[in-house]
């Protein structure tokens, strides 16, 4: 699933390289149409509130970091970058405190002046807000227009015919955690003529004394048309003919007028200066300059609602990139009809859960994309088909029962629980509601659903209240009384949203957000509320008292995101905070071992990025991790020491980390990149002190069984798809530092010393990792004409017990390892050695075969080279071409002499044995009688051939050395079996 797009653009020259900014993934650039995306930003900043292609030296590259749909979800930004090699290298421009880029306007006639809109931060005051502009290429920069601190610039426009004529709206604004105010004195809409030395305010006609958040739109081919939605009161979009003197009432549909603080595009077509397109919850679009609007209609096929950005080719206007909640859509027919771009992993994750299936399911809710689950692995990788949704909405947290593996349970904004029958496909709404006489329920928008660690038939869920259920929902008993702050003034969410009241139930606050059993002890549960209280019972809720005054250095009223009650002593507790949302975007992460009487702060300077999660290891007390806004961050000595896990984890936000008992894998919900797996994190938990110190040092890793049940191969699917776990054995080793010069060997050697593989090794400092198919060598094949790729696969090994040694210049290590079958696999032991020594008859097979044509082959290519070095010798050309005729022949009738790739070309001697050896290879039971008859034909196929081979060398080798001898060149002679084995090893 895709997720939020914030910014789409594309160079008018070329429009198959194509930029897209999403809310929390970065940017990604296709060079195919969109056909393939990259991303190019992973080490900055996800949350990217515009994008812009200086389109006269396209390879420069403008992105404002900090999403700009101002929701309670958003992400902060960290400045603006510059690329000038079309992404593959960026650097920090400056404004690094803005917090909030919203657009970048390039002067048209001089890429060195440039203008960005910065309306600044969401959750505090700011004096880094306002309008900026750049005369020299974003080397420096200064701030034009300023109101105040609470108002930012929400949009700026170039006159394209007159670029020192420039239109800015400002915006006042502020979210807190309980409420939204768009819109106050500051808001306004003003026109410069001198490139932003002096303002003039023109709102000539628009309604209302108070605005909020004005989006503008400029007719490129007749820019003294300028359109404008401005909210109010009463929000309606407007029209100027005169450059912005006088303004008129358009019409205003719903869409168009609809949620501007979250809305905030329009665009005019470059080439039908009365053709325009509002994406708003759908696309609205006018053919008469915005006196009506049709919706489009979407032909072909549904397309996400939402839309926060849009590009027109403006060499070609039928092209149109839409940029929405659910991804990117692309239309060749100006909106008529869509298609996904559907190689985009940006989707929001919000929570991820497991089950204890075999392999074991992977559950999550995505931001506007509802509520998934599906295998951790499948064949030929996780691809779309084998997601299966189990509720709709805003997707938050989705919880299986583990003792019933047909029922999942999964919760959508303000508290609507759903239990889904994976067999029936029937959702049951199983909400807890209020009974006549009691106060409203209070329902975070996202809600907890918390299974029980003792008790798998036990669930809670969090209102203002707790809530817990025995018999999956149909009943729920209240056990706590009202644990929040009950404050009054933040309980006021139908007058939320300033000049546009927006009641979504983001805004719903005094709510629980997180519960935590203690797995030692079913009567002890915390629970964290959004307003800043941390709650315990230790009585299974009869009683409870508020700890949150116990914790030091901590704000008041600061978010409880997340609770982990350890599993080694029920006294203690890890607990995360969040502030974000009045402005503080620290790092507070706290322990108590007593029972919340006293805590510890452990947040280091090593930490960034305000909290969503923290988890204690579940097999190593001392190992933690951490999810941040910024990314994992993992201690190895209970929270002392931090480090930033960002290998292949961007800087993204992390919200929910699990780990599965069985594979140790580490589960990832991030906001802007899907769901991640960390495959094992064994070696991680095996890191010391003394490995650390240590010049290198094996780490262990979980089994990998010998024949496992593959999920290799598979038929190609579509769309986006996820990796599958390696099923090679993993060989891990820590080195202190990188090794300068040489290699690193790997080899793997057998009870008896026999070299079994070599393997070349990586040499980072940190942790490496290679990986063993489990296969020795594969067979040496006789030449042809196209590959055998049989020559690249080597039979498996035998259960047993082998050395693993890494060679480190003149230094090494090794270890044993113990290899097992798949305890899942169902061929018996007989079974397994028949196959291998059948296998092993066929590997010989080959091997005779590549000797016989090499006996030959080696004989050819050393009386060419011997004729090269003796031009003129006639009798010498002769003897040698009738050889190399009749060799030809002769070797023709091994393998392939006719050019054929794939499915075509010849089948001899040589693609039939590889066919064969393939299929009996990779089945890890008995071969069929078919295969076992196969092979006693094909084998008086080889000795039919050795015999006429040896009749060719007998009849015509004399021939070659009568010639040779006579000027006393060479003597050429067969190689024994024993010298070929020496030098083809060689």
């Amino acid at each position: 699933m895709s997720g939020r797009i914030t910014a789409i653009d594309a160079v008018n020259s070329n429009p198959r390289i194509i930029y897209v900014g999403t809310a929390g993934g970065g940017i990604w650039k296709s060079t195919t149409g969109g056909v393939a995306f990259k991303s190019i930003f992973d080490k900055y900043n996800q949350s990217i509130g515009c994008i812009a292609i200086d389109q006269k030296n396209p390879e420069t590259i403008w992105a404002g970091t900090g999403e700009c749909n101002m929701r309670n979800s958003v992400s902060a930004g960290s400045g603006l970058y510059k690329s000038t090699d079309g992404g593959s290298n960026w650097r920090l421009a400056g404004l690094d405190s803005t917090e909030r880029i919203s657009k970048i306007a390039i002067n048209p006639s001089n890429s060195d002046i440039m203008y960005v809109a910065v309306p600044g931060p969401l959750w505090s005051d700011s004096k880094q807000r306002g309008l900026y502009k750049s005369a020299d290429g974003g080397k420096t920069w200064k701030k034009i227009y300023y109101v105040d601190e609470k108002t930012g610039c929400a949009d700026i426009i170039i006159d394209p015919k007159n670029p020192e004529t420039i239109y800015a709206s400002m915006w006042t604004f502020r979210r807190t955690a309980w409420s939204f105010s768009s819109g106050g004195k500051g808001s306004g809409l003003f026109k410069s003529m001198d490139g932003g030395m002096t303002w003039t305010k023109i709102q000539n006609g628009f309604d209302g004394q108070e605005l909020g958040r004005i989006c503008l739109a400029i007719s490129p081919s007749e820019p003294q048309n300028l359109y404008a939605i401005a909210e109010s009161k009463n929000t309606f979009l407007y029209g100027t003919s005169d450059g912005g003197a006088n303004w008129k009432k358009k019409s205003a549909t719903m869409n168009v007028t609809w949620r501007p603080f979250y809305f905030s595009v329009m665009l005019v077509d470059p080439a039908d200066p009365k053709r325009m397109y509002r994406p708003g919850f759908g696309l609205s679009i006018s053919n008469d300059g915005g006196e009506s609007f049709k919706e489009a209609s979407f032909e072909g096929g549904w397309v996400h609602s939402d839309h926060h950005a849009l590009w027109i080719d403006p060499n070609n206007t039928n092209h149109l990139l839409l940029g929405t909640d659910g991804g990117v859509y692309q239309s060749l027919d100006r909106g008529n009809s869509w298609t996904l771009f559907g190689n985009l992993p940006v989707s929001m994750a919000y929570h991820v859960t497991y089950d204890m299936q075999v392999p074991y399911q992977v559950y999550t809710g995505l931001q506007d994309n509802g509520s998934w689950f599906a295998p951790s692995k499948c064949t030929g990788g996780i691809s779309n088909k084998y997601w299966t949704n189990c509720g709709g909405g805003d997707g938050f947290w989705v919880q299986p029962d583990l003792s019933d593996p047909n029922i999942v349970y999964s919760e959508s904004q303000g508290g609507a629980i759903t239990r889904f029958n994976k067999v029936t496909n029937e959702s049951k709404d199983i909400k807890p509601y209020e009974l006549p006489g009691e106060t409203k329920l209070r329902c975070n928008w996202n809600t907890p659903i918390v299974a029980s660690p003792t008790n798998p038939k036990t669930f809670y869920f969090g209102a203002q209240y707790l809530y817990r259920t025995h018999n999956k929902g149909d009943t729920w008993e209240r056990i706590s009384p009202d644990l929040t702050t009950n404050d009054p003034k933040k309980k006021m969410q139908e007058q939320s949203g300033g000049l546009s009241v927006d009641n979504s139930g983001a805004e719903n606050h005094c709510t629980v957000f997180t519960v935590a059993e203690t797995p030692l002890d079913e009567n002890m549960i915390w629970v964290g509320t959004d307003d800043g209280n941390l709650q315990l019972t230790t009585n299974g809720g009869k009683t409870w008292q508020n700890v949150i005054k116990n914790i030091p250095g901590l704000p008041a009223n600061t978010w409880v995101t997340s609770i982990d009650a350890s599993r080694y002593d029920k006294n203690t507790v890890f607990v995360s905070f969040d502030a974000h949302n009045s402005g503080d975007m620290k790092t507070y992460l706290y322990k108590s071992t007593d029972l919340g009487v006293t805590w510890t702060s452990i947040a280091t300077a090593d930490l960034k990025g305000y909290a969503h999660r923290i988890k204690q290891d579940i097999l190593k007390q001392d190992l933690l991790f951490a999810g941040t806004e910024s990314g994992l961050f993992i201690s190895i000595d209970g929270g002392k020491n931090w480090v930033n896990d960002n290998a292949n984890i961007p800087d993204v936000a992390i919200r929910d980390i699990a780990i599965q008992p069985v594979t140790n894998d580490l589960l990832l919900a991030t906001h802007g990149r899907g769901l991640m797996i960390l495959d094992d994190i064994t070696p991680i938990r095996n890191l010391s002190t003394q490995v650390l110190e240590s010049e290198i040092s094996f780490l262990p890793t979980r089994e990998q069984y010998l024949g496992s049940i593959s999920y290799d191969g598979g038929f190609p699917g579509t769309g986006y798809e996820g990796p599958n776990p390696s099923e090679d054995m993993v060989i891990l080793y820590y080195m202190k530092d990188r090794l300068s010069s040489g290699d690193i060997k790997i080899e793997i050697r057998d009870q008896q010393g026999k070299l079994i593989k070599s393997l070349p090794g990586t040499k980072r400092k940190g942790i490496n990792k290679v990986t063993w198919d489990f296969r020795q060598k594969a067979p040496r094949v006789v030449k042809g004409v196209k590959a055998d790729f049989s020559g690249f696969i080597g039979p498996y090994v035998s259960e047993g017990t082998y050395i693993v040694k890494i060679i480190r210049g003149d230094k090494s290590i090794e270890k044993e390892v113990s290899l097992h079958y798949d305890p899942r696999s169902p061929y018996t032991p007989e079974e397994r050695r028949f196959q291998q020594e059948t296998t092993m008859k066929i590997f010989k097979m080959q091997e005779d075969l590549a000797y016989l044509g090499d006996k030959v082959s080696m004989l050819l290519d050393s009386a060419f080279i011997i004729a090269k070095s003796n031009p003129g010798d006639k009798q010498l050309e002769t003897v040698l071409k009738a050889f190399s005729d009749k060799a030809k022949t002769w070797h023709s009738t091994l393998s392939a002499s006719i050019e054929g790739t794939a499915i075509t070309g010849e089948e001899k001697i040589r693609e039939k044995i590889s066919m064969l050896y393939y299929g009996v290879s990779n089945f890890g039971g008995r071969p069929t009688d078919s295969q076992l008859d196969r092979i006693k034909g094909l084998q008086k196929e080889i000795d039919d051939a050795s015999v006429k081979g040896e009749d060719l060398l007998k009849t015509e080798l004399p021939k070659l050395n009568a010639a040779l001898q006579k000027d006393k060149i060479a003597n050429l002679r067969v190689l024994t079996r024993e010298e070929w084995d020496l030098k083809t090893k060689k």
